[in-house]
């Protein structure tokens, strides 16, 4: 990720952004169960929330993140979360592994459709039957594109993803979007 996710991403505004506003609107009232998966984590502001939610129910979390750098700084940060250095489309667990999973504001970050497609796939693979998948993502505006100057920027559209999420092998996708255009959630669950 180029400079600005590092200032932006790693801030106490972000993390409390997150907190306060972008991940109640993810998660509503799901039912996330005991063994939870995170997606691109990146600098760690959901990864803190949800072992603060997980841990008082003897919940575990488990986090991908590609970045070898972001994946140590996780690790260390974080010695309760169990932290994967690995490509989101090639996951290194077992079938029905998790009974659910999160991913925000990261799949922008994934160069082609086709990439995101193999990791909605694989997230589909490593649920439970019934289990929770629900995230975020950012939309696409100019001043985003060039925020994201010398980065991947591949903005996935809201107004498809339930399409994609159906074709991967999930149930009743739910998309909304929220703050005049700024960001949208999505949740949905394992068929």
């Amino acid at each position: 990720m180029n400079e600005n996710h590092a200032e932006v991403c790693s801030s106490a505004e972000w993390a409390e952004h997150m907190r306060d506003t972008v991940l109640p609107r993810a998660l509503g009232d799901a039912t996330l169960g005991p063994q939870v998966l995170e997606i691109g984590p990146g600098y760690g502001p959901v990864t803190e929330i949800m072992s603060g939610i997980l841990a008082p129910h003897g919940g575990t979390l488990t986090c991908v993140e590609l970045d070898p750098e972001l994946a140590s700084a996780l690790a260390s940060r974080f010695p309760a979360v169990t932290v994967a250095r690995a490509d989101a489309a090639r996951l290194p667990f077992a079938d029905a592994r998790f009974s659910a999973a999160v991913c925000c504001t990261m799949l922008h970050h994934v160069p082609t459709a086709l990439h995101q497609d193999a990791i909605l796939a694989e997230v589909r693979r490593v649920l439970r039957p019934g289990g929770v998948f629900t995230g975020s993502d950012s939309m696409d505006s100019d001043g985003r594109r060039a925020f994201h100057e010398g980065d991947v920027f591949n903005p996935v559209d809201p107004a498809g993803l339930a399409t994609r999420l159906s074709a991967a092998g999930f149930a009743d996708p739910v998309v909304a979007v929220h703050d005049g255009g700024d960001y949208f959630t999505f949740q949905t669950r394992r068929r």
